[in-house]
């Protein structure tokens, strides 16, 4: 397939992923609003904890989920219709088997950590239970669709994939209003109806998948020998994928052990705040991540090269565009959102929408690592550097620090994680280093701290409000444009943009994906 052809598959799937995610992160941010409103700030924290509890186990699965996402991809790329089957097959199996492992270790370990060491308010305890086993019923459903879903992102069908996930975020939001009008426990009810609708978004994943795509028909065949491969990948992504969950869900646990249910409200509202914004850049990932596997499959390193450095500056760009806006305005934001603004949660907002956009750097490195196959030191490297984070962050709280001195260390692992993985892609596929450093990691900085220190100056010599959130919005994403056009983009992203406000301009009423 030729780069141009590459490049209108990623412009059309880009354009559909963003129109998913527009729609989403406005649902999405209403229905936290309308869920704080129906259970209360000790509620919603007694949520975010149990179900967070629940997603530390998939540190289990998570690593696999990755391997049948890069096997998946990569023998896809190859053109193998009769391994690819295999694959599919074999993940099937494989996550059936994790399924009943983890529903083990929950019901064994789980139940007895919520009820002898978490921190749930009095009164709550059977609801909390409740919520606990329906948090697993749907983390068991996602890990059946995991093959689905890889097929499908392989395969790049955006379009169903952003339909599905339009269908999921109304469903949440008429969820939030039942709660909020329901006479019975809220947070029974609110578990329970999410786990019914995870069960009908699988079911529809799978359907689609069976219908549109050949390896998508589980057969009852175990390949030892991919299996092996599978698990021996696996098995060293595990190591990223602990250091991971334990950076969000391990330190969401510990703000609950030592803190009390109230900061792990404030923590999940921020981590909405960030989930809607890094929807902006997770969707172009979605797109070019397929692209960046299937180039080094078919040994166009150097493609794969240019598409890691183009994605990590237009999704730094998006992501910049969103949080100096609300790195700034964060109060104003805050209430402007929500009726009460739990203690703690604008300090939380700033410190991982900071993070975001470091770990925007980070991502299509990851993929390319992955696409390698070659994972074993580059995990046992950055996956324990990484899980350093918590214990450093259990140090800080057991030590009398506050929530935002733990929350502020997950900034500096994610600068080390940043700097090992550059490094260690050198070798593995003789990654242009220098090149990634200056033309993408120094001038995305310099364009944001530009940017970065118009919008606090305007918030500083401005009263807090409409007018100057509207003022300071426009006056940062202007000069940002200026800015990425000038001296953010490559002289070929300036021509090939210039070219289509050309053509949109001779010929109008013509569409085009390009």
């Amino acid at each position: 397939m030729s780069q141009t052809s590459n490049n209108k598959r990623i412009a059309k799937n880009t354009l559909m992923l963003y129109i998913r995610m527009l729609f989403l992160m406005a649902v999405s941010l209403y229905t936290s609003r309308v869920i704080l409103q129906a259970l209360g700030v000790e509620d919603y924290g007694v949520y975010n904890a149990v179900a967070g509890f629940i997603a530390m186990f998939s540190m289990i699965s998570s690593s696999i989920a990755g391997a049948i996402s890069r096997f998946i991809t990569f023998v896809l790329g190859q053109g193998d219709k009769d391994k690819l089957k295999k694959v599919f097959s074999t993940a099937i199996i494989i996550q059936l088997s994790l399924a009943a492992i983890i529903v083990i270790l929950v019901e064994a370990v789980g139940v007895w950590f919520l009820n002898t060491h978490m921190t749930i308010p009095a009164g709550r305890e059977i609801a909390a239970n409740w919520v606990l086993q329906f948090a697993l019923i749907t983390f068991v459903l996602n890990l059946w669709s995991t093959p689905y879903n890889a097929a499908l992102i392989a395969h790049e069908r955006m379009g169903a994939f952003a339909y599905i996930g339009i269908f999921e975020g109304l469903a949440n939001l008429l969820i939030a209003f039942m709660v909020l009008y329901s006479s019975f426990d809220g947070l029974i009810v609110y578990g329970a109806f999410m786990c019914i609708v995870a069960f009908i978004t699988r079911m529809i994943y799978n359907i689609y998948c069976k219908k549109h795509f050949d390896e998508c028909s589980f057969k009852w065949s175990f390949d030892k020998e991919l299996f092996k491969e599978m698990f021996g990948f696996a098995g060293w992504n595990f190591i990223g994928s602990i250091s991971g969950l334990l950076r969000d869900q391990g330190i969401n646990i510990l703000f609950n052990v030592f803190c009390g249910p109230i900061i792990n409200a404030a923590r999940g509202l921020a981590t909405q705040v960030q989930a809607a914004v890094t929807k902006f850049s997770g969707n172009f990932y979605v797109a070019v991540q397929p692209q960046i596997t299937k180039s080094y499959a078919s040994n166009n390193v150097d493609e794969s090269h240019d598409l890691v450095l183009r994605s990590s500056r237009l999704a730094f760009f998006l992501l910049t565009a969103m949080i100096v806006p609300l790195v700034t305005e964060t109060e104003f934001i805050l209430n402007l959102w929500l009726k009460d603004v739990p203690e703690h949660t604008a300090s939380f907002v700033r410190i991982i929408l900071i993070c975001s956009l470091i770990d925007s750097f980070s991502s299509p490195l990851v993929h390319l690592m992955l696409a390698t196959g070659k994972i074993k030191r580059y995990q046992i490297v950055v996956g324990l550097f990484n899980l350093l984070n918590f214990p450093v962050a259990w140090i800080i709280l057991y030590s009398g620090g506050s929530p935002e001195f733990a929350q502020f260390s997950i900034i500096f692992f994610a600068i080390g994680a940043l700097i090992l993985r550059v490094s260690m892609l050198r070798p593995m596929t003789h990654f242009p280093v220098r090149n990634f450093m200056l033309s993408t990691v120094a001038r995305c900085l310099f364009i944001m701290a530009i940017c970065l220190f118009i919008s606090i100056f305007i918030s500083k010599y401005l009263d807090i409000g409409f007018m100057r959130f509207v003022l300071n919005l426009s006056i940062t994403e202007l000069i940002l444009c200026v800015l990425v056009f000038s001296i953010g983009l490559n002289p070929e992203e300036k021509k090939f943009i210039l070219e289509k406000i050309k053509k949109q301009h001779c010929c109008p009423k013509k569409k085009s994906w390009t």
